[in-house]
């Protein structure tokens, strides 16, 4: 099953931009691995959403307009247009079996609690706090490549 990584691309792409004062289309897309034509048009839907700003010429690039504590999950999951979280569901809306009523009611009841708890979930996640979770990630790996190159 193909899933749909735009909301993990996005917030891959808005931690980088953390990073720096500016960035390219093209440097974001060699962070990313992806094309620049991808980045642009994510980049797009985040300038809509009120999250980025892009600078044209010379020294120009994407940059975040907000903090990264202010930036939640469930924002960025908005600023994409709200994408269906999951894959499966009914076989029919309006069935006209019994059976299948019933079916489609279990379902729709589970999904939307599922559904809800996640993004109950995105909401209480910042940007912020991927960041952090990012800086304790390479302190440690500085720390393991340090020590082997030093023996130990």
């Amino acid at each position: 099953m193909k899933r749909d990584s735009r909301l993990s691309i996005t917030l891959h792409a808005l931690l980088h931009m953390a990073e720096r004062e500016t960035i390219t289309s093209e440097e974001l897309a060699a962070c990313l691995s992806t094309n620049p034509v991808v980045v642009r048009r994510t980049m797009a839907g985040l300038r809509e959403a009120g999250l980025v700003r892009s600078e044209r010429g010379h020294g120009g690039g994407w940059s975040l307009v907000r903090d990264l504590a202010t930036i939640r999950l469930a924002g960025g999951h908005a600023a994409l247009g709200e994408p269906a979280v999951f894959a499966i569901g009914n076989r029919t809306e309006a069935p006209g079996c019994v059976v299948e009523q019933a079916v489609n009611a279990a379902m729709d009841g589970a999904l939307r609690d599922a559904e809800a708890l996640l993004m109950q979930r995105l909401e209480r996640i910042s940007l912020a706090d991927l960041s952090n979770d990012f800086q304790r990630r390479i302190a440690i790996r500085r720390q393991q490549m340090k020590e082997q190159n030093h023996g130990g």
